[in-house]
């Protein structure tokens, strides 16, 4: 069964990765896993998917962590997969690192609940 997230994410990692499809097409090429650039926009448009070994490859070219969540796996069904930016990863992190700043990263998006 196809997954309809498959196409979008791998697009729109590739974009912002700013990596071109021929690009894509010659690193594959030089790790013994040749794919033509038709081939890649036919993963990006969702007209074919990539074998699972090929598609492992894209995501740590493209720096894709969370593969189940990022491709919709978890989460539940009706939830769309977040496309996070390494620096949008980096900023979870750190928030989550850094607990006494918090509240003030809170106020200053206007996240705080009001009594």
């Amino acid at each position: 069964m196809k997954n309809p997230n498959i196409a979008r994410v791998l697009k729109y990692y590739r974009k912002l990765n700013e990596i071109s499809v021929n690009d894509v097409s010659n690193i594959l090429k030089e790790n013994n896993n040749y794919a033509a650039p038709k081939t890649i926009y036919g993963w990006e448009s969702g007209q074919t998917q990539p074998d699972a070994d090929t598609l492992m490859f894209l995501c740590d070219l493209y720096g894709i962590e969370n593969i189940l969540e990022t491709f919709g796996y978890q989460g539940g069904s009706e939830s769309k997969p977040l496309l996070m930016s390494p620096k949008e990863r980096k900023l979870i992190t750190s928030y989550r690192e850094q607990k006494d700043m918090q509240p003030a990263v809170d106020r200053l998006l206007g996240l705080t609940e009001e009594d």
